[in-house]
């Protein structure tokens, strides 16, 4: 991993960079918050963008303002899951989101120019996003059969429509504040004071705190830096309040999507899971593991674990030990009161080497016990004492390793 400012002038120089080198494949971003961001690239063009800040929301967001007069097209994940169900897991390469576009298009419920919106949205908005953040991690992951079944973008315009975007936005001295907070009403009575009654409902409705100011901008049909500059004053006042809310549930099928998945390995081979609360721990473990031939999960939210991995079902898991809502002792516990993981190679990673800790995994179930830094050649070594088709050797140092809570990664 490396680290970048991520302004419009970085941003600008290296997209320009990827389009000389005519790269295809993935650009992976992750922040200090361990949020992360996948650009899908063909000859230096992006194909499509996936993940940071409630990408759910903003994709629905993004469809409904791009096909506004096509009220039918499904709204609930459930129904996007019976979809996706119907597609083999490698169309899912470009992320659940953009296979439903294609989806779509293919069966004439959405017009071409449609879809492009949508990605072009999504697109702009994810540059904003990046704008805000500043320094990232990035690396990069070539793949030369990746090819767009419906745009390929220069970047250039994006993030100059992004970076008018974000000069507005600090100039309205927003910054302090995300366009995917919601609006939340502080004190109701005394906002009462300033408006007429039917005002003060619509602000109500508004300010319910289930709204994002992004919601709100589509919702108005205003920008969203004319939505904040509206809304300031009365914050300023602690009137109004602007809260962090959770981002919409994606399908179930969702670690299907190539921001879990290594990309086209072959299906007779083991896969692997990795359950830590870092997605940079997750990019590592993938590197390792991919270099064997295996195919590989990387799990970051301990509380849907269960879930995903009952879904998959993988032939060896990783578990981190500490994480936030629900801890790797508890995880192991329950997958092996379930009979399709009692015989599963369940191994703990952990910053702690105590004699507590191993009893304790002993006792839950684990089948080993991995400190960290983790070593490339002790997860291939793991995963040659289960499984005998594994081949191949550390690309990395013996002394490599990755740095514990989302610090870079060296290579």
């Amino acid at each position: 991993m490396s680290s970048i400012e991520f302004s419009a002038r970085k941003q600008t120089e290296l997209f320009d960079l990827l389009k000389q080198r005519q790269f295809s494949g993935q650009l992976l971003l992750a922040d200090s918050k361990q949020r992360r961001w996948t650009f899908y690239l063909s000859a230096g063009r992006i194909i499509y963008v996936s993940g940071g800040i409630h990408p759910t929301r903003r994709w629905q967001r993004n469809l409904a303002l791009a096909a506004s007069h096509i009220p039918e097209i499904p709204t609930h994940p459930s129904i996007w899951q019976r979809v996706l169900e119907k597609n083999a897991p490698e169309s899912l390469r470009f992320g659940w989101e953009y296979q439903l576009l294609c989806f779509w298009v293919d069966r004439q419920e959405l017009t071409f120019e449609e879809a492009t919106k949508t990605i072009w949205f999504d697109l702009v908005e994810v540059l904003f996003d990046l704008n805000q953040v500043g320094e990232v991690s990035f690396k990069l992951r070539e793949d030369k059969l990746l090819s767009a079944r419906l745009v390929a973008i220069e970047a250039q315009d994006a993030i100059a429509i992004a970076e008018k975007l974000w000069l507005a936005w600090q100039a309205a001295s927003a910054t302090a504040y995300s366009p995917h907070m919601a609006l939340a009403i502080e004190h109701p009575e005394k906002l009462r004071q300033y408006f007429s009654d039917r005002q003060y409902q619509s602000l109500i409705e508004l300010g319910n705190g289930q709204n994002t100011l992004h919601d709100l901008a589509v919702r108005l049909k205003r920008e969203v830096v004319t939505i904040i500059r509206l809304f300031l004053p009365y914050i300023a006042s602690d009137l109004m309040k602007l809260i962090d809310i959770p981002d919409l549930p994606p399908p179930v099928c969702l670690p299907m999507s190539p921001q879990f998945v290594s990309s086209a390995t072959p299906t007779q081979q083991p896969l692997i899971a990795c359950v830590d609360d870092s997605p940079l721990i997750g990019y590592f473990m993938e590197t390792i593991v991919k270099q064997t031939n295996c195919r590989f999960i990387a799990i970051d939210d301990s509380q849907q674990a269960i879930k995903i991995l009952s879904n998959c079902q993988p032939d060896l898991i990783f578990l981190d030990l500490v994480m936030p809502k629900a801890d790797g002792y508890e995880i192991c516990t329950q997958l092996r009161k379930l009979p399709m993981f009692r015989r599963t190679p369940i191994v703990i990673l952990t910053g702690n080497d105590g004699i507590i800790d191993r009893v304790k995994a002993k006792l839950v179930g684990a089948s080993g016990f991995i400190n960290k830094p983790v070593k490339s050649e002790i997860v291939i070594g793991i995963l040659r004492k289960y499984f005998k088709t594994i081949v191949g050797q550390s690309l990395f140092d013996p002394d490599d390793e990755v740095k514990y809570r989302g610090r870079p990664v060296r290579q």
